[in-house]
C-alpha cells in the first residue's frame, strides 16, 4: 500500500432516522465533495449507507455535520460508524439501492428499526414560485415536487425509497426531468416523485358518470365551476375532497344534504394568510400552525362578519381552517379567487358519506362520490395509501406546569393524519415485533419493534365494514413497511370492538395477545411519548371505556407507571340509561344525574319541554331508578353531556362528544366563579358532582345566562380535578400528573385544570404528538406491553 492511501482513513456509516425521501443522499454527496471526499451512498432496508474516505480531520467534519446539516424533512437519530481500511477510492457517486436487511455487512440487530419513510409534505416556497412563473416549464403544472416537498407516506409501496417502489413507478422521466435528477447541483437530484407537464401525471376533469370533460386546464374549469356553486370532488395527496364555495348556503346544504353529514363542521381552506384572517381570529401561534409544512387544519375562532354559510359549522363560534396542501390545491384556489375577484374560501372536506372512509382509489371515488359531485378533479397519479387531514388547535399552557414541553403556547393535536404519520415515537422499553389494535372510536393501529413505535393514521370509527376494511389494509401496509412481523398482538379489553375482535384473530398466526385496559392506556400513551415509565397519576377523562371490574369507566384517577396502574379515584357513579343510547341522547344523563343529586325520580325540567317527551322522561327515569338497562358508569363526558342537556343547548347528537363541544363554546370565557364539586377524601378518592348539578339546577332555574353556568361547570371541574390531583400527588409520593382522554380536547377544561396544577407546582404532561383522544390508545397499548414484557 503506497503512502498517499495509508495517510487516508475510510469510514462506513449507517445513518438512521427519516432519511430517504428527503434528500439526504444528494446532500452527502455533496457534503462529501465538499471535504474533499471519495466514497459512495445508497438507501438501504433501514436507512442510508456510506462509506467515505479521506484525511482524518475531514472525515470528522463530514460525520459531525450529517445531523446538523441535514435537509430540511430529514430527521436523523443515531449514525453508527466503524472504522474501514482506506482503498484508494477516488470521487464520491451515488449507487443503487438495496434492499435487503443487513446491506453493506451492517449488523445492528433484531431490533434495528426498517428505514423510516417521511410524511406528505406541502409545496416549498422554491416549487410554488416555478408553479406561478408564465416563463417556467413547469408554470400550472399541477405536480410539482422537488426534494424538499411533494407526496411521500400516500406514494411509497415499499423501502427503499425509490421511484420503482412508488406509485411514480409508472412515470418515465423525459430527458429534463432525468438531467434534474442527475444533477448534484439541482434540489430534484434524486428526487423520486421528480416529473414535468412532458411526462408526469396528468390532471382530468369528468363528470359525475366519468364521462371526461374536454378542457385544455381543467383546474381552471373546475375553479369556475365552484365559483358558480357547484360541487367538486378534487383528489388530493391521501385522497378525495368534496368541495364548494364556503360563502353559498345553496352549496354548502346541497352537499349537507348529499354528504349526510347533518352537524359535524366542515373544513374550510384559503389561498394564504391574509384570507384566512378574514374567516377567523388567528393568534400568531395558530397562524404558524396554520403555515406549516404539515398543513393541518387549525381550529380556530371565527371572525364576527366571516363570509362563510351557516350551514358550514351550525351552532359553532370556532372554524377548522386550512391552506393548500398540494400544488393542485394552489392553483384551484387562485383561480377561484381571480374568478371571483376576491378572496374566496373552500368547503373542502373529506370524499365519503358520513361514516365511511375517505375516498381515495379512483373507480371507488367515482362509485360513491359520482352521486355527489357535480364534477370530478382527477388526475392518473395513484394513492398508495388513503390519509384523512389531521386537525390541531393551540393550547395556552402556563410554563411551570410542563417544563419539557417548550414554550407556552403549543399545539394540541385532535386528529394525526396526512402531514404527521408516518413519524416514529420512541418507546421507553424496548419491545419484541408488536402490533397494536387501538379502541373503536378515532381509531388508529401501531406497530412496534425495538425502541420505536409507529402509529397508523387515523381510520375514524371502527364500526362498519369498510372502515374495518381500511384498518386491514392500514395494518398491512405498515407491517410491510417497517419490517414488523408481530409476535404480540395487544387489543382493549372491551370484547365488542372491532379491533379486539381482529387482535383475536392474529391468534391463529401464532402471536402471543395481551389486553390493556383502556385508561391505562391512555396514560401510557402520553407517558410514553415524553420518554416517561412512571410512576405518575393520571386524571384521565373521556366518554367510555371498559374498566378492569367489568364497569363503564370514564372519570379516572390513575396511579402508576407504564406496566401497570391502580385506579385512586373516580367520578361518582350514575347510572347510564339505555347504555350506548345515553351517548346518542344527553337527556337520558340528565336525568341520570337529577336523579343521583335529588335521589327521587326527577321531573321534566321546564326547558325540556317540547324537546324531549314527558312519558319518555319518566320511562328513562324509571329504568336507571330500578337499575333496568342502565349500567353504573363514572364517565366524564357523560356529565358533560348532562349539563348540556340541562342548559337545552342539545338533548340528542349524531356523534359522540357534540353536546360538550357545545356546551364549551357556550362559556363566558372571563368567568372565574365555580360551583361546588366536592372531593371525598377516601380510598379510591371520589369527585363527587352531585351538588354541581343542584347549584347549577339553582342558577337555571333562576334564570341565569348559560353562558355563566357552562363557564361555572367548566371551572368546578377544573379545580376539582387539581385539588384531587394535588391530594394523590402527595399520598403516592409523585411530583409528575397526566392529563388525557377524549374530554380533555375541551381547551377551556384543559387551559383551566393547567392553571391550577401549575399554582400547586405539579409537574404536568399533556399529550404532545398525539391526540388526548382514543387516537393515541394504539400507541399506549404498545407501550403497556412492551415494559410487561420487559419485566
Amino acid at each position: 500500500m503506497n503512502d498517499k492511501i495509508k495517510a487516508r482513513t475510510r469510514v462506513r456509516a449507517c445513518v438512521d432516522g427519516v432519511v430517504q425521501g428527503v434528500g439526504f443522499r444528494p446532500f452527502v454527496h455533496r457534503l462529501a465533495h465538499e471535504h474533499e471526499l471519495a466514497g459512495w451512498v445508497r438507501n438501504d432496508a433501514r436507512g442510508v449507507l456510506l462509506e467515505v474516505e479521506g484525511e482524518a480531520g475531514a472525515l470528522e467534519r463530514f460525520l459531525a455535520e450529517l445531523a446538523r446539516r441535514a435537509p430540511p424533512l430529514a430527521a436523523v437519530e443515531r449514525v453508527r460508524a466503524q472504522r474501514l481500511r482506506a482503498t484508494g477510492e477516488h470521487g464520491f457517486q451515488i449507487l443503487e439501492s438495496e434492499g435487503a436487511s443487513g446491506t453493506g455487512g451492517d449488523s445492528a440487530g433484531a431490533d434495528t428499526a426498517a428505514a423510516q419513510v417521511s410524511p406528505d409534505v406541502a409545496p416549498c416556497g422554491e416549487c410554488l414560485a416555478e408553479l406561478l412563473d408564465p416563463s417556467d416549464r413547469r408554470f400550472r403544472y399541477p405536480f410539482i415536487n422537488c426534494t424538499n416537498c411533494g407526496p411521500r407516506l400516500t406514494i411509497v409501496r415499499g423501502t427503499p425509497y425509490d421511484r420503482p417502489l412508488t406509485t411514480m413507478a409508472g412515470f418515465e422521466m423525459c430527458a429534463a426531468c432525468r438531467v434534474e435528477y442527475e444533477d448534484p447541483a439541482s434540489r430534484r437530484f434524486h428526487a423520486q416523485p421528480n416529473a414535468c407537464p412532458t411526462c408526469g401525471p396528468a390532471a382530468r376533469l369528468v363528470d359525475g358518470k366519468g364521462e371526461l370533460l374536454e378542457t385544455a386546464d381543467p383546474v381552471a374549469v373546475a375553479a369556475k365551476m365552484l365559483a358558480a356553486g357547484a360541487i367538486v370532488a378534487v383528489k388530493g395527496l391521501g385522497g378525495y375532497h368534496l368541495a364548494c364555495r364556503a360563502d353559498d348556503e345553496r352549496a354548502v346544504s346541497e352537499l349537507r344534504a348529499r354528504k349526510r353529514r347533518e352537524e359535524k363542521p366542515f373544513a374550510l381552506m384559503a389561498l394564504d394568510a391574509d384570507a384566512l384572517a378574514a374567516l377567523v381570529q388567528l393568534a400568531p401561534a395558530e397562524l404558524e400552525l396554520a403555515s406549516e409544512r404539515e398543513r393541518p387544519i387549525v381550529i380556530a375562532r371565527r371572525q364576527a362578519r366571516a363570509p362563510v354559510a351557516r350551514s358550514v359549522a351550525p351552532g359553532c363560534p370556532d372554524l377548522g381552517v386550512t391552506l393548500p396542501s398540494t400544488p393542485l390545491h394552489h392553483l384551484l384556489l387562485a383561480d377561484v379567487t381571480a374568478t371571483l375577484n376576491a378572496a374566496a374560501a373552500l368547503v373542502m372536506t373529506s370524499g365519503n358519506v358520513s361514516d365511511e372512509p375517505i375516498a381515495f382509489e379512483d373507480d371507488d371515488a367515482l362509485m360513491r362520490l359520482g352521486p355527489l359531485a357535480d364534477a370530478l378533479l382527477v388526475h392518473d397519479r395513484p394513492i398508495h395509501m388513503r390519509l384523512d387531514d389531521s386537525i390541531v388547535r393551540s393550547l395556552e399552557a402556563p410554563e411551570a406546569t410542563a417544563p419539557a414541553d417548550g414554550p407556552a403556547s403549543r399545539p394540541l393535536m385532535l386528529r394525526r393524519s396526512r402531514g404527521y404519520a408516518p413519524r416514529s415515537l420512541p418507546l421507553p422499553h424496548s419491545a419484541p415485533a408488536l402490533l397494536a389494535c387501538g379502541a373503536e372510536l378515532k381509531s388508529t393501529f401501531c406497530v412496534a419493534k425495538g425502541a420505536r413505535a409507529w402509529v397508523g393514521p387515523h381510520v375514524g370509527d371502527l364500526k362498519s365494514w369498510e372502515t374495518l376494511r381500511s384498518f386491514r389494509e392500514g395494518i398491512a401496509h405498515f407491517e410491510a413497511l417497517f419490517a414488523v412481523e408481530p409476535q404480540v398482538v395487544v387489543h382493549d379489553l372491551h370484547p365488542d370492538y372491532l379491533s379486539s375482535a381482529y387482535a383475536l384473530e392474529r391468534e391463529a398466526d401464532g402471536v402471543t395477545p395481551i389486553g390493556v385496559q383502556h385508561h391505562h392506556a391512555h396514560m401510557a400513551a402520553c407517558l410514553a411519548e415524553h420518554g416517561e415509565r412512571g410512576p405518575a397519576i393520571g386524571a384521565i377523562y373521556d366518554g367510555a371505556g371498559l374498566g378492569s371490574d367489568g364497569a363503564i369507566w370514564g372519570g379516572e384517577l390513575l396511579a402508576g407507571d407504564l406496566a401497570s396502574v391502580r385506579r385512586v379515584g373516580h367520578l361518582h357513579p350514575v347510572r347510564l340509561p339505555g347504555g350506548d343510547a345515553a351517548a346518542r341522547e344527553p337527556w337520558r344523563m340528565a336525568c341520570s344525574w337529577l336523579l343521583a343529586a335529588h335521589e327521587g325520580k326527577p321531573e321534566l325540567p321546564a326547558r325540556l319541554a317540547g324537546r324531549v317527551a314527558a312519558e319518555r322522561w319518566a320511562q328513562v327515569a324509571e329504568l336507571a331508578s330500578r337499575a333496568v338497562g342502565s349500567p353504573q358508569t363514572t364517565s366524564m363526558g357523560r356529565l358533560f353531556d348532562a349539563v348540556a342537556a340541562l342548559c337545552a343547548i342539545r338533548t340528542s347528537v349524531r356523534e359522540e362528544g357534540r353536546a360538550a363541544v357545545e356546551l364549551e363554546a357556550a362559556a363566558a370565557p372571563h368567568e372565574r366563579d365555580a360551583y361546588p364539586l366536592a372531593l371525598l377524601d377516601a380510598e379510591p378518592v371520589e369527585l363527587d358532582a352531585r351538588e354541581t348539578i343542584r347549584a347549577l339546577m339553582r342558577d337555571l332555574d333562576a334564570g341565569t345566562p348559560v353562558a355563566l353556568v357552562s363557564a361555572r361547570f367548566h371551572n368546578a371541574v377544573a379545580d376539582a380535578t387539581a385539588r384531587a390531583l394535588v391530594v394523590l400527588a402527595r399520598r403516592e409520593g409523585v411530583r409528575s400528573a397526566v392529563l388525557a382522554g377524549g374530554v380533555f380536547q375541551n381547551r377551556l377544561l384543559l387551559e383551566r385544570c393547567l392553571a391550577g396544577l401549575a399554582r400547586a407546582g405539579l409537574r404536568v404532561l399533556l399529550p404532545r404528538e398525539l391526540p388526548p383522544n382514543d387516537g393515541a390508545i394504539s400507541y399506549g397499548q404498545a407501550a403497556v406491553a412492551a415494559a410487561r414484557l420487559r419485566r
